[in-house]
This record gives structure tokens, sequence and C-alpha cells, in this order.
């Protein structure tokens, strides 16, 4: 934080100082006005602001920012918001600042702060392969459970953690699995020839006893101890520990975002939700009156769906199907050759003619926006599902209602109708690890393709 205010405030100084160097020729080249000198509350308000929308963005919690990519989202994020916001301040108290210097300003702030965070980080990894700060995790429990951290650690090995090895009681996985390297009696042993800096204990949860046992056994000696309830595999998304009423415990339906993503996933939605409806309230009224004089009442096609953490909602469209497509489901509905039901083909006899049309240009989902606008969706999120398909899940497919369900998604851009959602969830699990702003800003530029192109929607 400190080297952040100090790398903003030594940039707002030297913008300062360069801007009335500039010559009079260039000054009017590049249609500039007369050099401003820049209020003295700048020099202390900037700072103040541009730290604290980092501070607001996680950008210094390093639990959320191991990640390279992540950490620079997150700076990336806070650097466009505290741009736009001291812009706001200077507009409306100091409106005479020149313009080119606080572009200027900003622009090499954010670089300044993405340059220092790349040497830090670069400092700091030679730091730890020269004074080996290597943390070796040694994992009590071969299972699934083991097997899951295990991968989890190898796919970041860079951040200078090594898996040593499992202890297993199991006598049939020792024999196939070289990287179980005794039973659970070695612990003691393995954790001070190995210098183990990291004890995982991922038994399951019928193993209480044995996990009490050993969580006592290593009280003396100077490693870290992790348990890994055996429970995760029930959760929606990830768990998290609560304190309720003082009491610790864990939620396994914890939200995959947090506050401050969800905060701004619902800014992002009413913003553009809002746009969009405007926009799209004529074509929505002449939509309408086609359906009116084509197939009468109802215009809209009123279900309902399965939104986020399972809650039911209803989910507003267009009606492209007769009257009393629902009644008839069944007797068309259609599957696929290992048994699956594909709710949703080609030639489906219950579209009507204008349905076909709408369908085919994406307007029987306009009122949607609705649903934005009311919070029951998002503009990107996973496809809210049917009921009576989400009956059929699986537990791993569950996840997917981990986050608000939405209008367009990772499923909608790769296939469409042409991937059932249901047969294809891991689209969702996919948007759902890996969330961020600009991955919804990329899924719905690419969406306005997919539309133009037609391909998949029937």
């Amino acid at each position: 934080m400190v080297v952040d205010g100090i790398s903003v405030l030594t940039v707002l100084w030297v913008t300062g100082q360069i801007r009335p160097l500039l010559s009079t020729s260039l000054i009017k080249a590049i249609g500039i006005g007369a050099p401003q000198i820049l209020p003295p509350l700048a020099y202390f308000l900037f700072p103040i602001v541009w730290v604290g929308i980092m501070i607001f963005f996680s950008v210094y919690d390093g639990h959320k920012n191991l990640r390279i990519v992540d950490e620079f989202t997150n700076l990336t994020l806070s650097s466009i918001l505290a741009g736009i916001t001291l812009a706001g301040i200077l507009y409306f108290t100091y409106r005479d600042t020149s313009r080119f210097l606080f572009i200027s300003f900003a622009l090499t702030t954010y670089v300044t702060l993405l340059l220092w965070r790349i040497l830090a980080r670069i400092l700091y990894w030679g730091r730890n392969n020269s004074m080996d700060h290597t943390q070796r995790i040694l994992v009590l429990g071969a299972g699934p459970v083991g097997q899951e951290i295990r991968n989890r650690i190898n796919e970041h090995a860079y951040l200078n953690i090594n898996f040593t090895g499992f202890l297993d009681d199991n006598q049939q996985k020792k024999k196939n699995n070289p990287e179980i390297l005794g039973s659970l009696d070695d612990t003691r042993a393995l954790i001070k020839d190995s210098q183990i800096t990291d004890v995982i204990i991922a038994l399951p949860s019928r193993a209480y006893q044995r996990i009490n046992q050993l969580v006592q056994d290593l009280q003396d000696l100077p490693v870290k101890v992790w348990v890994v309830p055996d429970y995760f595999q029930f959760a929606l998304h990830h768990a998290k520990v609560e304190d309720f009423l003082n009491i610790p415990m864990l939620d396994l339906r914890a939200p995959a975002l947090s506050e401050n993503q969800r905060m701004i996933k619902r800014i992002f939605d009413l913003v553009f939700g809002i746009l969009m409806t405007l926009f799209a309230l004529p074509l929505m009224g002449l939509i309408s009156l086609l359906i009116l004089s084509d197939d009468g009442l109802p215009i809209l096609f009123k279900q309902k769906r399965v939104g986020e953490n399972g809650r039911l909602f209803t989910m507003y469209k267009f009606r492209t199907m007769v009257k009393n497509a629902e009644q008839i489901r069944r007797q068309v509905e259609q599957s696929d050759e290992k048994g699956n039901i594909v709710h949703k083909f080609q030639n489906d006899p219950r579209v009507t003619r204008l349905g076909s049309i709408l369908r085919r240009l994406s307007f029987d989902e306009l009122p949607q926006l609705f649903n934005v606008l009311r919070g029951t969706m998002s503009l990107v999120g996973p496809r809210p599902e049917l009921p009576y398909l989400v009956e059929k899940y699986q537990s791993w497919q569950r996840k997917r209602f981990a986050i608000p369900q939405g209008m367009t998604g990772w499923w909608q851009i790769h296939g469409r109708s042409d991937k059932p959602m249901h047969l294809h969830t891991e689209d969702d699990l996919y948007y759902v690890q890996n969330y961020s702003i600009w991955l919804d800003i990329q899924i719905l530029v690419r969406t306005v393709w997919i539309v133009i192109r037609g391909k998949g929607a029937y």
C-alpha cells in the first residue's frame, strides 16, 4: 500500500512538472490548452482514493492473488474505477485541470503499478529459490481427496510448493501407488527426515478418531497441519468456514462469487441491462404485435427454471410454440444414442412459423432482460435449466447453480442448441471456475457474432 501510494504521488508530481515543459508548438499541434497547475489537494486526495479502491478490489489480499493473472485482473479493474472516480472528482471541483495531464497521469500510474509488481514477483521467486523457501507437503490419505490435493499441488508447482508423497494404511493402495511412502505410523519420522513444512490430513470421515490422534501427535512438531473435510464433493462450488453464533461451521453452499464480485456483476447487469432494454423495447413491441396477429394470446411464455442455489424462478420468453406445447412435450421428445433426453431439436413440430424466425435470430430471449433487471437472472452465466432435467443431474452437475444463471454464457458461445446444456455441464463449470467481469464482456461480444451467424439456434 505504501509503495502504491508513493507511486501515485510520484507520477502525479512528475506529470505535473513535465506538462508545462511541453513546447508551445507541440501544445498547439496536439490541440491542448495552456498548462494548468494541479490543485494542492490533488496530491493528498489522489493516492488515498487510488489505494482505497485497490483495497476494495482485494489487490492486497495475498491469498486471492497467488496467480499473477488474478492480481493483474484486480489491479486493472481497480485502476479503471480509480481513474473514473478521480476524473469525476475533478469534473465537479477543478474542471480547468488539463485533460491531457490527467490521462497521462492515469495511464502512467497504471503501468507503474503493473511494472513494480512484476519486478517484485521476480525478486520474490529468486529469493525463494536461493534461500530454499520451498513448502514440502505430506498428504495423509491417498484416497480421492488426497489425489485431488496432489493434482492441485502439481498444478501450482511454480509457487515453490513441493508434493513429497502420501502416507496411507491401506495395503492395496500401497501396492498400486509408488507415491505412498509408508503408513500413518511413519508420520513423525518422515516429517523429520524430509523436512516437511505442511501436513495435510485427507482421510475419510469414517477415520474421525484417527484424525484426532494424528492432530495430537503432531502438536510438538514445527509443521502446519491442515485438515480437509471429506465433504467437499457435496459442495456446490467450494466450502467456506463461517462463524455462526461464535461456532465455526463449514458452509457447503458458499457462493462462488465474493461480495465484491457479486456487487460488480450486479452493477454491470443493471447498467447494461437498462441500456439494452431501452434499445430493445420498440423491437419487443413489434414482436408482440406479430405474435398476437399470427397466433393470438398469450404473447409471453412463462416457465419455471432452476436458478442460483437451486431456487425456482419464472423465466420469460416470447412464445414460439403452439399453445399446448407443454402438454404434448412427451410425445415429441427425442433421445440421443445414450438414452439421454434431448428436449430441444431441429424441426420440432410444436414451433410456429414465426417462432422459428424468432429463434433463429434469438429474439425470443429478449423478455429475459426483465429477469435480469429483477435480479432473478444475470446477463452472463450458466443457462437456467428445466426442473425435470435437474432432477436427473448427477451431484457434480449441480455445481453449475453456484452463481446466478444467465441469458448467455460459455455454453451458448460454444454450440448453443447443437450442444444440449444438460449434456455439456462442463462448459458451465468452466465459467464458474474462471469467472471475471472481463470474461463476461468477452462472452457478450462473442454472443453478438454467434447471434448474427445464427448457428446452432433452433
